[in-house]
């Protein structure tokens, strides 16, 4: 389930969390007046023609207020120049597309505290948007929202071994038990890629880490990820989950598409590029709800990595640049200026209440073939369901790398989940109290 993805290696706090926080500046220290309009740089690495016209719309509204659009190579080069400018104190940008979680990016010390200009904005977004910006209590960017979760399995080899479209988890390891007996594996775990674990945790509602008052509990073996863990434990002791990496894309989507491989947890930023390189199975999937744990209400996970965009310590223009990102994310206007007439689609608008007006344009045309119709129940579903019961550490960059190197562990059979857990959980307390954070667990 790739909707974890790799961090980036960050500056080890060495201090705690709250103290760091607290010297990251506000709203009021960063902004400053100017006369004729205020600009607001944004940097980003996504390409240039569908944010230029984002950045030109909002231009075209505001008298008081430019965005400059500022192109960046990628998220490791966007990572460096960050750290470059915030450590200088000069040329700092305002708005920064994110490389990082931002409790970790916090503790570095590299953003602003946007707390009060944010804050009465906070009634535009969705209620799942605001949390994953949010470390000790403040916010340090602006929401850019989540991606729904569902499924999309390979009917047409379901149906050739008749085989039920399931409904929770526990069906998933029964139809990957039935596949296998053909030479079909019913999901992919690459080996170096733990979100499925880290996403089935934050589905049974869990979390690792939990912060009470200047004090962070860690608990990696809660009921939650030991149910969790179970799930996973069963596909891999059966043997039901094929192993291809991520790191050879073209090779991982062939894989996919030669109907060995028939079940995928998947989002809408990923159907474009399944309807552009499948070839043998275009038109063979189907959207279907993500598998549920047995007598648990419906939930979708809607923690995404690496979300909302940046407002790095330094920024001269802070209550003009919460005012800008909060446009670019959620005024209708803005997230039509998204849209790509070559695709016919527009970004996903993550972060607002009401997308149904964008839903369709993320449906591809071929790939669903007679159940495309499914597809917009099964995401406005997804959407409408979504929890984000996670909460992300101080350290959890150190952590999510340790965990990634136990994960590779599990799906070859070298340790158990429960056992990863325990050597997380033990990682996690003792790296916490190197870097002088006050840790239970």
């Amino acid at each position: 389930m790739r909707t974890q993805r790799r961090r980036m290696a960050a500056v080890a706090s060495t201090v705690t969390l709250s103290v760091i926080l607290a010297g990251c500046g506000s709203g009021d220290e960063g902004t400053k007046k100017a006369k004729g309009p205020v600009t607001v740089e944004w940097w980003s690495w996504d390409e240039t023609k569908m944010l230029q016209p984002v950045a030109d719309k909002f231009n075209s509204t505001r008298d008081d207020i430019r965005i400059k659009l500022v192109k960046q190579a990628d998220n490791v080069g966007t990572a460096q120049n960050v750290r470059n400018v915030v450590a200088s104190g000069k040329d700092v940008p305002c708005l920064v597309k994110n490389f990082g979680e931002v409790p970790g990016l916090a503790g570095e010390g590299l953003l602003t505290d946007i707390s009060k200009e944010l804050e009465p904005h906070l009634k535009e977004f969705n209620e799942v948007a605001p949390p994953s910006v949010r470390a000790g209590g403040a916010y340090y960017a602006i929401p850019t929202g989540f991606n729904p979760s569902f499924f999309m399995i390979n009917r047409k080899v379901y149906d050739q071994y008749d085989v039920a479209v399931p409904k929770t988890w526990d069906d998933v390891i029964a139809a990957g038990k039935k596949l296998r007996k053909h030479g079909v594996y019913v999901m992919n775990l690459a080996g170096e890629d733990p979100s499925t674990l880290v996403n089935l945790v934050q589905q049974a509602g869990g979390s690792w880490y939990k912060e009470e008052g200047d004090t962070w509990k860690v608990d990696f073996l809660s009921p939650e990820s030991l149910k969790a863990a179970d799930v996973v434990q069963q596909l891999v002791d059966n043997d039901l989950v094929a192993n291809q990496t991520y790191q050879d894309r073209p090779a991982l989507i062939a894989y996919f598409d030669s109907g060995k491989m028939v079940s995928l947890p998947t989002q809408t930023w990923q159907l474009r590029n399944y309807e552009i390189n499948n070839k043998k199975s275009l038109g063979d999937w189907q959207p279907v709800d993500l598998p549920q744990f047995a007598g648990a209400p419906f939930t979708t996970p809607a923690h995404l990595a690496n979300t909302g965009m940046l407002v790095p310590k330094g920024c001269a223009h802070v209550k003009e640049a919460v005012e800008a990102g909060v446009w670019m994310q959620t005024a209708k206007e803005a997230i039509d200026a998204t849209y790509q007439e070559d695709t016919k689609q527009y970004q996903w608008p993550g972060a607002v209440k009401d997308v149904t007006p964008w839903v369709d344009s993320v449906v591809p045309e071929k790939l669903f073939g007679p159940h495309k119709s499914e597809a917009r129940g099964v995401i406005l579903k997804a959407f409408e369901h979504a929890k984000d019961s996670w909460t992300v550490g101080p350290n959890y960059t150190g952590v999510f790398a340790e965990l990634q190197d136990q994960w590779a562990r599990i799906v070859t059979k070298k340790i158990t989940v429960k056992a990863a857990l325990q050597h997380m959980q033990e990682f996690t307390v003792r790296d916490l109290k190197s870097k002088n954070i006050n840790v239970e667990g």
